[in-house]
């Protein structure tokens, strides 16, 4: 299947179906995915609290896909019973993740659609008026895991808006991590962990990661006062410059590691609330050069994750 982003946000639906995007009113709603596993319940309770803390409506949103005709007519299914069944399955879902949103935060302002079609296109539509994407890491079942991990993937590699991945194992208490590497791509996701922090009251540690000849024997290293490496710790002050007027209640670490960026940010991830990562959308050839920082991070790390596209 081609992953362009103009492809999955092209993908067809059924020719009765409506794109799910039609059914949610909200413009800057926390967005959730539900499939009813165990991983969508807690991007669920996630998506619930940040709706909260930002004051945002929350829409819960359900996409099945449709199975392919010649598999329904060599088993002798009737596709209409069949959609019917998928489709009330779907509203069930929803229904139920809304009951669950307001019982942890009664204030919400929640609603719900249900959809059919590519998941990932869908997906990618609904990013283009939201404030914030969120997504289980894997789905219902070892064929379902693969294709929903395949899902979470896709989309925080092509969304217009912020998306979190919740992944498992989350213990908490560690703050707000954020990765930076001194391009315009880290700009969004600082000010997004900022943004963040300010809202929760978590400390925010700013992590910049480089690597010179002295990893190759020494292994990675915390760069500390007495290190020769004021050209990073400038590139760092500018990549924050301007947060810390704009947040003074924020609590901010910075750490300066030398060491291979993929490696040392999976490691500083555990015990985080969040970790944030900027990336920037690309297409054709870019597509396969996502960055291994990101995916590493996406597949390894305990918690949320939350990928933050840069302007294009």
């Amino acid at each position: 299947m081609d992953t362009t982003p103009e492809n999955l946000e092209n993908a067809q639906t059924q020719p009765t179906g409506h794109k799910i995007a039609d059914h949610v009113s909200s413009t800057g709603a926390v967005v959730v995915a539900v499939d009813g596993s165990e991983h969508a319940e807690e991007a669920l309770a996630w998506a619930a609290r940040q709706a909260h803390l930002h004051h945002r409506p929350l829409a819960i949103v359900s996409v099945w896909e449709p199975v392919p005709s010649m598999w329904l007519d060599t088993a002798g299914i009737d596709h209409a019973v069949l959609y019917a069944e998928l489709s009330s399955a779907g509203a069930d879902r929803v229904d139920a993740a809304r009951d669950k949103a307001l019982s942890l935060h009664p204030d919400l302002t929640v609603e719900t659609a249900v959809g059919r079609g590519d998941v990932r296109g869908e997906l990618l539509r609904l990013s283009k008026h939201a404030s914030l994407l969120v997504l289980g890491s894997r789905g219902r079942g070892p064929l379902r895991s693969l294709l929903l991990g395949s899902v979470s993937a896709a989309v925080a590699r092509h969304a217009h808006c912020p998306v979190v991945v919740v992944r498992p194992g989350g213990t908490g208490g560690g703050g707000i991590l954020v990765g930076i590497d001194g391009t315009q791509r880290s700009m969004g996701a600082v000010a997004a962990a900022y943004d963040q922090a300010a809202a929760t009251g978590e400390k925010v540690t700013v992590l910049h990661c480089f690597w010179d000849a002295r990893v190759a024997y020494a292994g990675a290293m915390v760069v500390d006062e007495t290190d020769d490496a004021a050209d990073v710790r400038s590139l760092v002050a500018e990549t924050t410059a301007g947060l810390a007027e704009k947040h003074p209640d924020v609590e901010v670490e910075t750490r300066i590691v030398r060491g291979l960026a993929d490696q040392v940010l999976v490691a500083e991830a555990q015990g985080r609330d969040l970790v944030v990562l900027g990336y920037h959308r690309q297409h054709g050839l870019g597509e396969l050069l996502f960055p291994s920082v990101v995916t590493s991070v996406l597949e390894h790390a305990h918690g949320a994750v939350m990928v933050v596209p840069s302007p294009e």
